[in-house]
């Protein structure tokens, strides 16, 4: 069984039970879809998923457009990563690493692309991420991400409808508009595309129906609306002949 839309086509290829063994907050392959729709991602191109989770989007990426990864994930070991990435049938371009995205061993301008699937909310928040990333990056090449967002920001109380919802770990969660503000003062990234996707919380509901969450978070989605709630992304360039600092900003190395 499968689950179609007419908005992801490559992603309804996709057995329904493979998705919903993995992820939770988000499907992968929707996001991944969305985001790469306004990247230019190239056969034999290098690409760093971050934060891949279950390596869900990174097989989906190897597949789809012939890109070669590196699957990142803190949380996943390397050897269930691995497992997912051979029974995929695409060991031979997608390799699995149990890493944390703060202390990465690559060397720098490595990949053409960083992608990031519904995770660059929990670690790259922090104003010296950006800085330390694009070290891995090559001139001219793309960081990208989709995530879970805000439709309007909020800087007081939690809206009624969403405080059982809002616990301490949404604060990281931000609208477009602030990941665009957030990269672009730094100097360092041509921001390229940073918007929501249309009707992006219906998709969250819709795929909250058929991948779990008890019934008080899939009301809170369906009060909420796409008042708040929705999925977001932002795509930009590294500028080349930018200084980055000459040290790992995460360990001062």
């Amino acid at each position: 069984m499968t689950l179609s839309s007419d908005t992801f086509p490559k992603s309804a290829g996709y057995e329904l039970s493979w998705l919903t063994d993995g992820p939770y907050g988000a499907n992968p392959l929707w996001l991944a879809e969305w985001l790469c729709g306004d990247v230019d991602l190239k056969p034999g191109m290098r690409v760093l998923d971050l934060g891949c989770g279950k390596a869900r989007s990174s097989v989906f990426l190897a597949k789809e457009y012939g890109v070669i990864v590196t699957a990142v994930d803190l949380w996943n070991s390397a050897a269930d990563n691995d497992a997912v990435i051979r029974e995929a049938g695409v060991s031979d371009s997608v390799t699995a690493m149990q890493l944390d995205a703060r202390n990465l061993p690559f060397a720098d301008d490595y990949f053409d692309a960083i992608i990031s699937i519904d995770a660059i909310q929990y670690f790259g928040t922090d104003s010296l991420y950006l800085p330390y990333i694009l070290r891995f990056l090559k001139p001219h090449g793309t960081i990208a991400f989709a995530s879970a967002g805000l439709m309007n920001e909020f800087d007081g109380a939690v809206p009624e409808h969403l405080v059982e919802f809002w616990q301490a770990d949404a604060w990281c969660i931000h609208t477009s508009d602030w990941w665009r503000h957030h990269w672009e003062r730094t100097g360092l990234v041509k921001i390229e595309v940073a918007d929501s996707m249309a009707d992006g919380c219906k998709h969250w509901i819709q795929w909250a129906e058929v991948n779990g969450g008890g019934p008080n978070y899939k009301n809170t989605l369906r009060e909420d609306d796409g008042r708040y709630l929705g999925y977001i992304r932002t795509i930009a360039s590294r500028i080349p002949d930018r200084n980055l600092l000459p040290y790992d900003l995460m360990t001062g190395k």
